[in-house]
């Protein structure tokens, strides 16, 4: 499997799936790299609208303001 794209401390914007409806909209931080299964690679991540982390694929996020992928 490939290495995470992201990094931790990086914030991101998290693209909700039809399943997520209690998530809020906004950036999140990166706050750990988990293993993931063979179809992704997982993450730990905080909101920063409600500050709870939640654990999220990485096909759900793409970078946020002033950061690149990695």
């Amino acid at each position: 499997m490939t290495p995470h794209k992201f990094r931790i401390g990086q914030t991101v914007e998290l693209l909700p799936g039809p399943a997520d409806g209690n998530v809020p909209r906004g950036t999140f931080t990166i706050t750990r790299t988990m293993p993931g299964d063979d179809l992704d690679r997982t993450y730990g991540a905080r909101s920063s609208v409600d500050g709870h982390e939640r654990v999220v694929r990485e096909k759900q996020l793409r970078p946020g303001p002033g950061h690149g992928v990695f």
